[in-house]
């Protein structure tokens, strides 16, 4: 009996020496992984990477830019539907545990035993909590040495942590797939739903996730996808989360994986957002741009985007099938699945509702058509196949195109035009199955509309296709304005003692360039000339000559100088050629300039931002500078009605401003923008034409709103033969206008205090007498009035010498020749 107690005495000692080693050798291996364990103190200033947003006027979100897809949502704006899904799949003790599960320890244990030897990953206990550690302190290195310090960490977070803390940090930081971390990103990624709007089946899918998002990707693995999200809709059912007859029903959910558009693609907003892009790029950095959260509320009016895309559109389409059919696209083989075939053509994504197709068969007098098919968003060709016809009526303008535009015949036949295999694009016509022949235009162009009293860009589009080039024409093309710069000079002139009667001779003029220049002889377009005109005839008709003389008259100087007021140019070159436009500048600057003719000449400086807001709501930038007196009122108690105080830059006198937009008016009405008064409101505006017809322009405006065209080829030539600006740009503001200005009344523009409206013989200027009917309303500033006596600038220099004191009539006959056309 002694020896078994002894025995048993032994076994004891032995056990409490083992076991006495064992807790020391644990406390020191907790000691050595402890010494270098990464401070979790700062998951209490956690500020993940989180998305900017980019928002139309409106509030429609416009793009998103972003390293990882992230929107943070504190833990009480996430449903409980949402966290009790990831709770039942991945940490269903997850309220009970101190942040490691010893169940799930032991569990993972047995396995690795089981699978010791196999190459098996071993399965992993982690809890909520632990995946925390390591994914916000940690590598995803897998060894025993990570999961101690893992479990060491998870144990420290948990005495320091909230369990909502833990669960709001994971639910944020977690990543489900396609770039999308946390659940709010994710949801709206998955099934374009804010978190408050899914469904039971919706929720468990998202918590399926992390387990693996490649491994339920939902196009290329859905059958694994279905099954994991029903996996987890069991374990919610389980838990008591959700009823066993919600459980049912959910699982008979189909997974139905909405992709989520980009409303630049929607509202054809491409060349604008890009332009935010790169502004918040240069003045916030990269880091701010793709991690920062900023919100960014834009000026962009979607519908008015969607307007000026249109009507910019239609016109460069226009005129470029006006040039004749250039030929397919590309050329593939019909035969077997020319599906296949046909998606892997490269196809413009931005020119909807055109589509990419392929020619099946082909008549006299049709067209039988494959179209592109679609794709799931995991990049798969869809299977379904549709087709079409393109009848005789479809191609008809598909004449072979040629350097001087289209020639042959007329097109009688289709086969004419389509062949088998020919890959081309179409446009339904809206009778069904009918589709219309189209083509990517050669021609290019931009267009700006921007609200003339705030600077705000309403629309912008910066080309064709965003998907084609992604050159931005509107504010980096640098191209010659034309005459649309000559309201400038008219401007200059106006503001310093000339009236719209001042008289300008329209005669022939030679100017020495000297040193070597030679002599330059300016012409007017068509190459007449009329003699002693008025400022306003100048402008309305766009004459060369006078310009020239006025310029100068006035000096270059001057006009430098107005052209930088306006912001046309920072710097201009003092040679009486830039007085028709022969400097290069961009869409947008001339439509900011014209803003301010059109505002009553303030300045405004163009936008395209509204506001900027960081991660935390603070505003970090505004472009409304105005002060509002009393609108930090704390009540209302019968005070005055709060006011704005604008105490922005006069650019130019008011009644310089009106007397400059009546003239252009007059473009409108008279002159060579004629087109533009189908509008059938009070609209101003100028043309534009550079030399050789390598550029075309036209700026217009009501009171309310600018629009600016530009048509070139990227590559500028010859565009053609009498194209002008008031042939091509002009119509598209024309059609732009009619759309945006519809619903609008016809108000006139504002005449400044001080302006005298007097009646004036359109053609001389002077104040029309009892028996004129040649009258039209002038504006002068007090101390002016029409002329009495007929003086005319430019006089002395008219063939050399000046003109016999004869009537304004005959003096125009002296002196109307031919020439050929320059700057116009």
């Amino acid at each position: 009996m002694k020896v078994l107690l002894r025995f048993l005495g032994f076994l004891f000692a032995v056990g409490t020496i083992f076991f006495i080693v064992g807790v020391a050798a644990v406390a020191g291996l907790l000691w050595h992984y402890s010494k270098d364990l990464p401070d979790y103190s700062q998951l209490q200033d956690y500020e993940p990477p989180v998305m900017t947003r980019v928002h139309a006027a409106d509030g429609s979100l416009l793009a998103e830019y972003a390293n990882q897809r992230r929107l943070y949502l504190p833990i009480q704006a996430i449903p409980k539907l949402v966290t009790n899904a990831f709770i039942a799949a991945e940490d269903k003790n997850f309220y009970q545990h101190p942040g490691i599960d010893i169940y799930g320890i032991a569990r993972a244990g047995l396995l690795y035993v089981e699978n010791y030897g196999s190459s098996r990953r071993p399965q992993g206990a982690s809890t909520i909590t632990q995946q925390v550690a390591k994914n916000f302190l940690l590598t995803n290195e897998v060894s025993f040495e990570r999961k101690i310090k893992e479990a060491l960490l998870a144990l420290r977070i948990e005495r320091t942590y909230s369990k909502e803390k833990i669960l709001e940090l994971y639910l944020n930081e977690i990543y489900l797939g396609f770039g999308a971390y946390g659940v709010a990103a994710a949801s709206l990624l998955y099934f374009d739903k804010s978190v408050h709007e899914l469904t039971i089946a919706e929720a468990a899918y998202l918590a399926a996730l992390p387990k693996g998002p490649n491994n339920y990707n939902p196009f290329r693995r859905r059958d694994e996808a279905i099954a994991r999200r029903n996996y987890v809709i069991d374990r919610m059912a389980e838990d008591g989360y959700i009823t066993a007859t919600e459980a049912d029903k959910a699982r008979k959910e189909p997974l139905n994986v909405t992709t989520r558009p980009t409303g630049a693609h929607i509202f054809a907003a491409e060349y604008f957002t890009e332009e935010v892009r790169r502004y918040l790029y240069d003045n916030y950095g990269e880091k701010k741009l793709y991690e920062g959260g900023l919100s960014v509320r834009t000026t962009l009016d979607p519908k008015i985007q969607q307007m000026a895309r249109q009507a910019m559109i239609n016109g460069l389409v226009n005129f470029d099938e006006g040039q004749g059919y250039r030929g397919p696209v590309a050329k593939i083989d019909t035969s077997g699945d020319w599906g296949i075939k046909l998606a892997d053509v490269k196809s413009l994504s931005d020119i909807d509702p055109w589509h990419m197709a392929v020619v099946l068969d082909v008549t006299n007098d049709a067209a039988r058509i494959g179209l592109e098919p679609g794709r799931d968003p995991g990049g798969n060709v869809l299977k379904a196949r549709d087709t079409g016809n393109i009848t005789l009526d479809g191609v008809k303008w598909a004449r072979p195109a040629s350097a001087n535009g289209p020639t042959g015949k007329p097109i009688a036949a289709v086969s004419q035009v389509l062949a088998v295999g020919d890959v081309v694009y179409v446009e339904p016509t809206g009778d069904q199955g009918k589709y219309r022949l189209r083509q990517v235009p050669e021609i290019s162009g931009a267009m700006v509309v921007m609200d003339p009293r705030t600077g705000r860009v309403l629309a912008m589009v910066g080309g064709f296709s965003f998907d084609q080039s992604q050159f931005n024409r509107a504010t980096q093309a640098l191209r010659q304005p034309g005459s649309s710069f000559k309201p400038i000079v008219y401007a200059a002139a106006l503001d310093n003692g000339y009236t719209p009667s001042t008289i300008v001779m329209d005669a022939p003029i030679e100017i020495d360039m000297g040193q070597g220049g030679g002599i330059w002889r300016p012409e007017n377009y068509g190459g007449k000339f009329f003699g002693p005109s008025t400022l306003r005839f100048g402008l309305e008709q766009s004459r060369n000559v006078m310009t020239v003389r006025l310029a100068q008259d006035i000096g270059m100087p001057l006009i430098a100088e107005y052209a930088k007021r306006f912001g046309v140019y920072d710097e201009l070159p003092p040679y009486l050629s830039y007085a028709l436009g022969a400097g290069e500048t961009t869409v947008l600057r001339m439509v900011t300039a014209y803003s301010m003719f059109d505002n009553g000449g303030r300045r405004v400086i163009p936008t395209l931002i509204d506001r900027i807001q960081d991660r935390y709501g603070h505003t970090i930038y505004k472009h409304d500078t105005r002060e509002c007196l009393g609108c930090d009122a704390a009540k209302w108690d019968d005070q005055p009605e709060p006011t704005l105080v604008d105490r922005r830059e006069q650019v130019i006198d008011p009644m310089t401003a009106y007397q400059i937009t009546s003239l252009m008016e007059g473009v409108v009405q008279r002159g060579t923008a004629t087109v533009v008064r189908e509008v059938g409101k009070p609209i101003a505006g100028k043309t534009g034409t550079t030399n050789d017809e390598k550029d075309v322009w036209f700026i217009g405006f009501s009171p309310d709103i600018v629009c600016g065209v530009y048509m070139g080829y990227d590559k500028p030539r010859h565009i053609g033969r009498l194209a002008t600006g008031g042939h091509l740009a002009a119509p598209i503001v024309k059609d732009f206008l009619k759309l945006a200005l519809v619903d609008k009344p016809p108000i006139p523009f504002r005449v400044p205090p001080g302006i005298k409206l007097i009646r004036v013989n359109a053609k001389t200027g002077m104040r029309a007498g009892p028996g004129d009917t040649n009258v039209i309303l002038e504006a002068f500033k007090p101390g002016t009035a029409p002329p009495d006596s007929y003086s005319v600038i430019g006089a002395d220099t008219a063939n050399g010498g000046p003109l016999p004191a004869v009537s304004p009539d005959a003096a125009a006959g002296a002196v109307r020749q031919s020439g050929t056309g320059g700057l116009y």
